[in-house]
C-alpha cells in the first residue's frame, strides 16, 4: 500500500469510532442511550430517545463513516467506482466498520455496524447496496423489525457482491470475502435481537 494509505488506517478507524447517536442523546436530552432500549449507540436505539424523526440524521451520520474514508482512498487511487476496489479501499472500510463497533472512545463497546457497512459499501460496490437496500425496504415494510431487516439485507448485499463484482475470484476477491465475513459477522452481533424476536419480544417501528 502507499504511504498514505497506512495513514488512512488510524483515520478511519478513529472516525469510524466517533458515537453519533451517543452524543446526540447527551447532547440534546442528557441521556445514556446505553442505558436505555437495547443499550446499543446506533441510530435505531438513539432514535428511541430523540424521537424517530432524528433517525434518518444520526443514520447518516454512521453511514458518513464508512462513506467517506472510503471514498477517499477511492478517489486517491484512482480508482472506479462500481468497479473492483483495491485491497486498500478495503481495509480501510474494515478499518471504519471496526471502529464502530469496537470504540476506543467508549472502551471498545459500540454498536453492530450496518449504518457504517452500508456507506462502506456505497463506494466499494453501490449495486450491491442497492439490492441490499431493497431487501431491508421490503422486510421491514411487512414485519417492521429493524433488527430482521438489517440481517436480511446483510445476507442479501454479501450475495449480490458475488455477482456483481468484475473478476470475483481474482481482483475482486478482496470485496467479496469482506462482504461474506462482514455478513457474518452483523448476523453474529444481533445474537440479542435474534434471541427477542425467537420469543416474541423485539420491538417493532411504527406498529399499531
Amino acid at each position: 500500500m502507499e504511504i498514505w494509505a497506512y495513514l488512512a488506517l488510524p483515520a478511519a478507524y478513529l472516525y469510524g469510532a466517533v458515537p453519533y447517536g451517543l452524543l446526540a442523546a447527551k447532547l440534546l436530552k442528557g441521556v445514556d442511550i446505553r442505558e436505555t432500549g437495547s443499550g446499543n449507540i446506533g441510530a435505531t436505539n438513539a432514535a428511541r430517545t430523540l424521537g424517530w424523526e432524528s433517525f434518518p440524521f444520526i443514520f447518516l451520520l454512521d453511514v458518513s463513516k464508512g462513506a467517506i474514508p472510503v471514498g477517499a482512498v477511492l478517489y486517491l487511487s484512482g480508482s472506479s467506482w462500481g468497479g473492483a476496489p483495491p485491497l486498500t479501499a478495503v481495509v480501510v472500510g474494515l478499518a471504519a466498520i471496526l471502529g464502530h463497533v469496537f470504540p476506543v472512545y467508549l472502551g471498545f463497546k459500540g454498536g453492530k455496524g450496518v449504518a457504517t457497512s452500508t456507506g462502506v459499501f456505497a463506494m466499494l460496490s453501490p449495486w450491491a447496496l442497492l439490492a441490499a437496500a431493497a431487501v431491508w425496504s421490503g422486510v421491514f415494510g411487512a414485519w417492521r423489525y429493524v433488527s430482521l431487516a438489517s440481517m436480511c439485507a446483510a445476507g442479501t448485499l454479501a450475495a449480490t457482491v458475488w455477482i456483481v463484482t468484475p473478476d470475483p475470484l481474482g481482483e475482486g476477491i478482496y470485496v467479496c470475502i469482506f462482504a461474506t465475513v462482514g455478513a457474518v459477522a452483523i448476523i453474529a452481533l444481533h445474537h440479542g435481537n435474534i434471541r427477542r424476536l425467537l420469543h416474541g419480544e423485539e420491538d417493532k417501528i411504527g406498529a399499531d
